[in-house]
């Protein structure tokens, strides 16, 4: 997720004020057989509003995916104990104090969950989404691959002093060719690399055609898949001591992981996601060429993203058997330089005080805490020693608003609360 805030105060505050203040009726999508044309989502508009607000949820009826089965273990049981959550308020970045519901609604939320030691005190779904619906996560993907390749390092699979040539030859001469797998997992590689959503000459917009997210015009049409791109890449400066936020980053890292496994992203986190109590196969999205999209295309049920962020915040433990190693997850928690981070302004006035530790966005201010975020408002918050958990899927119009601080804003505010 990239923040690019650089409008005049006033007028951002102006404009999330509106944000607020906006009632807008939901769009009636896909509807008749077949929906007229100004309703019908398709490849090539489902990341566009108003059809975001079908597409983000059906993706599966639209692209080719990878499954993620939640297995033959019956879903875990989330008890209930209700709390006072809408209610409560927090001080927006535009001035107002604005109450949880409010922002709910503003930031074009689809589902939202609030956990609190195991147990659900909050759940919500708006604009039609039910329970079993599968929601893309886009970036939180990032965080779940990152979980999965420090697990690797922790077993002795995947070096992290290892240059990325040494897995993948293919990138041997690219930007990622002499980078560590430290520097891909903190993204700190000196690629040449923009995240300009609105540019369909940027390479994130190059990468989203490589990928699948979205069909090329034919003057951009230059790579059938990721694995033809991601080598297509150009250093632009030393490696290390930077943070640089590049989503063909995460991409590579996953590449790097399969071949030091020999096992394939998908498979590595169905490993992990049949031990989760998960009540439905959660998805990768495919590239072209059938590669798992590692770096946005996820795709999984509110409570089953609950369950993931619940077997983070108990230490990796899943009914008392261990899934993921509690070393690995101190290790993500653990955080890195601050300072490294605050340069970047449109991140530092996001996450004020957090830092960038393999895919995961770290908080170390107050109670240790880690985040996931993904374009268009997803979000995956563990806090760690208030055992609160938090969800939200989202189809904002745009990838990155304002609303995104406030959103922070939100979940820190949630959880101040139930901490007590």
């Amino acid at each position: 997720m990239n923040h690019i805030l650089d409008r005049s105060l006033v007028s951002r505050n102006t404009e999330v004020s509106e944000m607020y203040d906006k009632q807008e009726q939901e769009p009636v999508l896909m509807q008749g057989f077949p929906a007229e044309p100004e309703k019908r989502v398709t490849w090539a508009n489902w990341m566009s509003p108003p059809f975001n607000r079908w597409g983000f949820r059906n993706l599966a009826r639209l692209r080719p995916t990878i499954e993620v089965a939640a297995g033959s273990r019956p879903s875990s049981v989330l008890a209930h104990a209700p709390a006072e959550v809408e209610g409560l308020t927090f001080q927006s970045s535009c001035g107002r104090t604005v109450s949880v519901l409010d922002h709910l609604r503003a930031s074009k939320t689809d589902s939202f969950l609030v956990l609190h030691k195991g147990r659900v005190v909050y759940e919500n779904y708006f604009n039609g989404q039910v329970a079993s619906d599968r929601h893309i996560m886009f970036s939180v993907t990032k965080s779940l691959i990152g979980v999965l390749g420090e697990q690797l390092v922790h077993d002795g699979v995947l070096d992290p002093n290892a240059q990325t040539q040494h897995y993948v030859p293919e990138l041997a001469g690219s930007a990622f060719g002499d980078a560590t797998v430290r520097h891909l997992f903190d993204m700190a590689v000196g690629v040449h690399y923009t995240e300009m959503y609105d540019d369909p000459a940027s390479e994130s917009s190059q990468y989203g055609y490589a990928c699948g997210f979205k069909p090329a015009l034919p003057e951009y049409a230059q790579y059938e898949s990721l694995y033809q791109y991601l080598p297509s890449l150009r250093k632009r400066c030393e490696h290390g001591g930077l943070f640089h936020y590049v989503t063909a980053t995460t991409e590579v890292l996953a590449w790097v992981m399969e071949r030091a496994s020999g096992v394939g992203c998908a498979e590595q986190l169905q490993a992990v996601w049949q031990q989760l109590g998960c009540e439905r196969d959660a998805y990768f999205m495919a590239d072209p060429w059938g590669r798992s999209v590692a770096g946005a295309g996820f795709n999984a049920t509110l409570r089953d993203m609950g369950r993931f962020g619940l077997m983070l915040g108990n230490g990796g433990k899943v009914d008392g058997k261990l899934v993921i190693d509690k070393a690995v997850i101190e290790a993500i928690a653990a955080g890195s330089d601050p300072a490294i981070y605050g340069v970047h302004k449109d991140f530092s006035e996001w996450t004020p005080g957090a830092s960038y530790r393999s895919q995961w966005y770290v908080f170390n201010d107050h109670s240790p805490a880690i985040m996931a975020s993904g374009i268009h408002g997803q979000y995956l918050f563990v806090d760690f020693d208030s055992e609160v958990v938090i969800v939200k899927q989202s189809s904002l119009p745009e990838a990155v608003t304002e609303l995104d601080i406030d959103t922070v804003q939100m979940l820190r505010t949630i959880t101040a609360q139930l901490r007590g």
